[in-house]
């Protein structure tokens, strides 16, 4: 395990390649994510600003950590056989006590799986939905469960800085939260920011691509130029990063509207492709045509035959059909040599 700085390229570009690699077989029940085998799986550990830390595997989403005299505060957990690498990570932060809160972003379990783990020791907090989510039968055993929510916004006074939750609506999922660090100058974004990747959208369990691109246009109406941003899968990011990825939300639902207006299928629509400035987003785990799919569906109001949760679900048959054949390999997005 080894702290770097936030700006190591090769480390970026290999925790990208993990990512796209493994988020196929990251977001599934607990019993299968048991025994998927974690053992390679390392931290990196950097600071991003006053007393937030980030943890990024390129297993599961992003970690993010508030470590100071008050104790500490996780974003987000990644899977329970992971708990012990996560506290041994959390030493690197300067902890020494028991995580003392837990907010979940959105209730994936490659983002929620540890929850069991550190349920005990931490009080967790989370979107009401998050909650009704885990809660459904099958899900999240009690321990898991968050035990408080909040509807629109929620503020945690810890380590000398205000902790603000906000609510995205039907983003993601129907239950966002992107969380705020005001005196650390930090945003935590969850999945409603998949930096430099065209990102998954789980219309199936309320989120849609309109509102993610609302709640990222809202976002960049009222940040600070300089604020740091966490996402839910890539790279530490800036504005300006974000920036670029709502240009490519608008480009891309733009294009994809137009055609669908022209009476386009999805099949013509994807044999078309998106602009050549987008075509290197499509190489993590959602590939060009599924977002194109995404895209459609959304679009057309649409949630039948959804890949649910980072594609652990029935796959839309015509993105499934036309990445056969284009000879795409399914689940990573990318083409054989």
């Amino acid at each position: 395990m080894h702290s770097r700085p936030h700006d190591n390229k090769e480390y970026v570009m290999k925790a990208l390649f993990v990512f796209s690699l493994t988020l196929a077989f990251s977001m599934i029940t607990l019993p299968i994510a048991a025994q998927e085998d974690f053992s390679d799986v390392e931290f990196e550990v950097t600071k991003v600003s006053g007393n937030v830390w980030v943890l990024i595997s390129g297993r599961g989403g992003n970690i993010g950590v508030s470590s100071g005299p008050d104790g500490v505060l996780m974003i987000d957990d990644q899977f329970a056989p992971l708990a012990d690498k996560i506290r041994v990570a959390l030493r690197e932060t300067g902890a020494s006590s028991d995580i003392k809160f837990l907010l979940n972003t959105h209730f994936h379990g490659d983002h929620t799986g540890g929850n069991i783990e550190f349920g005990e020791e931490a009080t967790i907090i989370a979107h009401t939905n998050v909650r009704e989510r885990l809660a459904a039968p099958g899900s999240a055993a009690a321990e898991a469960l968050p035990v408080i929510t909040f509807d629109e916004a929620l503020s945690i006074h810890f380590n000398g800085e205000e902790i603000r939750a906000f609510h995205i609506p039907n983003g993601h999922t129907d239950g966002d939260a992107v969380i705020y660090f005001m005196g650390s100058n930090v945003l935590h974004m969850g999945d409603d920011f998949f930096s430099g990747l065209f990102p998954f959208v789980d219309i199936a369990s309320g989120g849609s691509v309109e509102g993610v691109e609302r709640g990222v246009s809202e976002i960049l109406q009222h940040v600070p130029e300089d604020i740091s941003i966490i996402p839910g899968h890539g790279p530490l990011s800036t504005v300006e990063d974000l920036e670029l990825y709502h240009r490519m939300l608008l480009e891309t639902v733009a294009m994809v509207k137009q055609k669908m207006e022209r009476g386009l299928s999805i099949e013509q629509i994807q044999d078309e492709g998106v602009a050549e400035e987008w075509s290197e987003w499509g190489t993590g785990f959602v590939s060009t045509d599924r977002w194109v799919d995404t895209l459609y569906r959304s679009l057309s109001g649409s949630s039948d035959g959804d890949y649910v949760e980072h594609g652990h679900g029935p796959t839309n048959s015509s993105s499934q059909n036309r990445e056969k054949r284009s000879g795409r390999q399914k689940g990573t997005g990318t083409h054989p040599n």
